[in-house]
């Protein structure tokens, strides 16, 4: 099982060698969460070279979202929001990638093994087909239409959230989607699932109880943790790309509350140890300097 991440910045984490196998070309992978046991992983990709690979089949159900750049599966030329999903097993036309490209990758249920295959092959459920999709061309649908992303304690929609559904597996419930939320949106209860959820923040900007999510920040969490009080940003709103491996469903827990009271015993401004406009700060990579948190100031 992936560690629950709540929140990483992307930025924050080294690059790797990128996991391939039979390509031609470089690239390299920040690693959002990975799962150790299986090889289930949701990546940051970068090619730094151009970049390609013939045809074949995925050991694992495995999904490119595109940042940046441009990528063609078979006759297909994807570029910024483009997007391809193969079940593993499913035959995947030869892929090519312009240098400077940079994509979302999500494997599940497998690592990075691929097979050559030069022809389409007998999968194992014949429901599963490739998914290619431009999904900037298609339509945000309003929350109230359809989608069954967020609903008050009372059954109702709550307005302000809109959707791009790019994948759902019918068998098991699992999903991709884009998410985008008005600027100001707002739900106030705790909430947890009993399913996994993931997301990486896209554009605007978002807080809750966890923090602030801005363009590269990302959180995996496992089934039951709760979560709460979003509040998208004010002027920007909201847009990030969501996963969770089942129909999600809103479990709401109203009027939570966390305290933590006491006095200080051996720490404080009158304390040189504590003396200083800041008593704690977070750990930041060297390599980016010191969180950019106005809260940290």
């Amino acid at each position: 099982m992936r560690p629950h991440v709540e929140i990483i910045d992307e930025r924050d984490l080294i690059w790797h060698i990128a996991e391939f196998e039979h390509a031609s070309g470089t690239a390299e992978q920040r690693n959002l969460s990975y799962d150790e046991e299986d090889g289930s992983a949701s990546l940051k990709v970068r090619f730094t070279g151009d970049w390609s690979r013939p045809a074949g089949v995925h050991k694992a159900e495995t999904e490119w979202y595109v940042l940046s750049g441009q990528v063609t599966l078979g006759d297909t030329v994807l570029g910024p929001e483009g997007y391809w999903m193969a079940p593993a097993g499913v035959w995947t036309p030869p892929i090519t990638v312009a240098e400077g490209t940079e994509i979302l990758l999500f494997r599940e249920y497998g690592d990075w093994s691929f097979d050559l295959a030069e022809a389409d092959l007998p999968t194992v459920r014949e429901d599963q087909k490739l998914v290619v999709l431009d999904s900037a061309a298609m339509p945000w649908i309003d929350v109230v239409d359809g989608s069954p992303m967020r609903f008050d304690l009372g059954g109702t929609p709550v307005p302000g959230l809109y959707i791009k559904m790019l994948h759902r597996d019918e068998k098991t419930g699992f999903y991709t989607r884009l998410i985008k939320a008005k600027p100001g949106w707002r739900e106030t209860p705790l909430a947890h699932h009993p399913c996994s959820e993931e997301a990486y923040c896209l554009d605007g900007a978002f807080d809750y109880n966890y923090g602030k999510m801005w363009p590269g920040t990302y959180f995996w969490r496992p089934a039951l943790i709760r979560h709460g009080d979003f509040t998208a940003d004010a002027e920007q709103g909201c847009t990030w790309i969501l996963r969770s491996d089942s129909d999600l469903v809103d479990w709401y827990t109203d009027n939570a509350r966390v305290v933590m009271e006491g006095e200080a015993t051996n720490w404080g401004p009158e304390y040189p140890q504590s003396a200083g406009p800041r008593f704690v700060e977070p750990v930041r990579s060297r390599s980016i300097g010191q969180w950019e948190n106005p809260s940290y100031q």
